[in-house]
């Protein structure tokens, strides 16, 4: 079964492309599932849409969720669609968060971690003058994020939980191994699955999210992976699923997993 559960699609303001022609790209790729999963209002914010570049509007959502099952139902039998959606995990908005999600029949929500004291995490000058001690402090703070976004109970999948090494490498040389094992049993208990997003290659660190040493550790915490490529355009469908099939049989993985009305699949690597 080949899948990819992280797309884009125009409404964000950062990615190219409208839903069909992800769906048509994954078709082109070979996947028989493809879930799209573009990036959710700021429920927290007043306006429509406070941050174009970044979100879709409030008033978008509707049109966005129409869309989607219309084509699912256009394209049963050849693919199977899903409709789900990336939502921001701030604690201070949850309830609203999951006030606005509640009623809309989603096939998963991504929960993902973008900013750690009100900074974006891709934001590499927030580095600027740190000592060792106060990267430590930051980098355990964006994993508390994670673990509060896995106990919300809002999220079948968690988003690119190392994401923050995006545009400043060093990241993942920052000590932390505690509270990082200490995530992964949490997640491990929640139930819930974190993704291998091959979206880093269009960052500063290249390669996937998470790194091998973080996967290794989710094995041996009994933690479930999926597969996103994260697209912004639609010819990253599918990117490296073959490869990240490998790479986690290499690891000990046997099985990945996505979700149809919430529920989970498990499928053979």
């Amino acid at each position: 079964m080949k899948f990819d559960l992280h797309t884009h699609h125009f409404r964000c303001g950062h990615a190219d492309g409208n839903i069909r022609d992800y769906v048509e790209a994954a078709l082109e790729a070979g996947l028989q599932v493809i879930g799209i999963s573009d990036h959710t209002p700021y429920f927290g914010e007043k306006e429509d849409r406070a941050f174009p570049r970044i979100a879709m509007g409030k008033s978008e959502l509707q049109h966005y969720v129409r869309e989607v099952l219309d084509l699912k139902k256009e394209y049963e039998g050849r693919i199977d669609v899903l409709l789900g959606i990336e939502s921001d995990f701030f604690p201070e908005h949850a309830e609203t968060y999951r006030k606005f999600l509640a009623d809309v029949p989603f096939d998963y929500i991504i929960g993902s971690v973008h900013s750690v004291g009100g900074v974006s995490i891709f934001n590499k000058n927030r580095w600027k003058g740190l000592s060792e001690q106060e990267r430590i402090r930051v980098k355990e703070e964006y994993y508390r994020l994670i673990q509060d976004s896995a106990r919300s109970g809002m999220f079948q999948i968690l988003g690119h939980i190392d994401a923050m090494k995006g545009n400043f490498p060093a990241f993942s040389d920052i000590p932390a191994d505690e509270i990082i094992d200490e995530t992964l049993q949490t997640i491990a208990e929640c139930g819930i699955a974190i993704e291998i997003n091959t979206s880093g290659k269009t960052k500063l660190s290249g390669g996937w999210y998470p790194a091998d040493a973080i996967l290794e550790r989710a094995l041996h915490f009994g933690v479930n992976v999926t597969f996103g490529s994260d697209a912004h355009v639609p010819g990253r469908v599918g990117d490296e699923r073959d490869e990240v099939a490998r790479r986690l049989k290499d690891i000990g993985f046997r099985e990945w997993v996505y979700f149809k009305g919430k529920d989970k699949k498990a499928v053979p690597l």
